[in-house]
């Protein structure tokens, strides 16, 4: 929970837009809210940001103490982030910078805010720098009015998140083919941030499948029990693979990138089989279930 100051602080923050007097007015400030590494529930923290480009940076400076703040650790474990920017609020994956690029972008915020300079010399750690991708300009997203279309709309942004996965992996292995050395140990911070977020994502989806929506259809669809019964049955084998993932993720660095590889086609196979049952299965039964509910 936060302070008694740090909810003052979200507070004027959400009541003026993003504007907060006292000792931070002229700052420029943003919300971050995580997912708690050890409880699960969310966190608010007012932190400060410099733009750059279409990214906001953000310092786990913890004022110099020696250990790093709460919010940091709880983004390994959970990327996936919700941020607060004026009036503006969007979902992002929050991805720490590595090596020569987290200083060089250390370097672009020290030089719009010199105190983080202090902040690095007051401790022995190095001071992460968490890149934040502002939301990209999209065309406007066809209508959702069924149940269909909201299954289908989940289903296309796992296979885009799957094959941005993907194609990250493939460009770390194809930096270093014909080099004659082999990957340096682990993925980078950018491939584990996505791909955990991607994994997180899959089980909310596939629980709240088991959970709620298979049950109410198979009340109306008894005939198709055996349908959801292998959906089921799909799922588990998913969450296997899924399992096998996480444990090579659970550290910062992916120290088995070959079996990582190796587990990550193996999901990609078993998903995208998998959807595309349930599509052509489930999506006939939902075209005319109203999205959303109606009370």
């Amino acid at each position: 929970m936060p302070s008694a100051f740090q909810q003052s602080v979200i507070d004027e923050f959400r009541a003026n837009a993003g504007k907060v007097g006292g000792p931070f007015a002229g700052s420029d400030l943003l919300l971050l809210t995580t997912t708690g590494a050890r409880t699960g529930r969310p966190h608010t923290t007012p932190l400060g940001h410099v733009r750059d480009g279409e990214r906001l940076l953000v310092v786990g400076s913890n004022l110099g103490a020696p250990h790093h703040p709460d919010w940091y650790h709880n983004l390994l474990a959970h990327p996936s982030v919700h941020v607060e920017l004026g009036e503006q609020e969007f979902e992002t994956i929050a991805v720490p910078a590595e090596g020569s690029r987290r200083d060089e972008l250390f370097a672009r915020v020290v030089a719009e805010a010199p105190g983080y300079a202090e902040y690095q010399a007051a401790t022995g750690r190095t001071l992460p720098v968490v890149v934040l991708e502002l939301p990209t300009p999209r065309t406007p997203a066809p209508a959702i009015t069924s149940l269909a279309d909201k299954l289908t709309e989940v289903h296309t942004w796992l296979r885009g998140q799957l094959a941005q996965v993907h194609a990250e992996t493939e460009a770390h292995f194809a930096a270093h083919r014909g080099t004659g050395t082999p990957p340096p140990p682990g993925l980078g911070l950018q491939i584990r941030q996505r791909c955990l977020a991607f994994c997180q994502a899959l089980e909310f989806h596939h629980t709240a499948e088991d959970g709620h929506m298979f049950p109410a259809m198979e009340g109306y669809h008894p005939r198709l029990r055996p349908v959801f019964e292998r959906l089921r049955e799909e799922h588990r084998s998913i969450a296997a693979v899924q399992s096998a993932l996480a444990a090579l993720l659970s550290g910062v660095a992916v120290a088995e990138p070959d079996r990582f590889r190796a587990e990550l086609a193996r999901m990609s196979e078993q998903l995208t089989a998998h959807l595309a049952y349930e599509e052509a299965e489930i999506l006939p039964l939902l075209a005319d279930v109203p999205w959303p509910p109606t009370p």
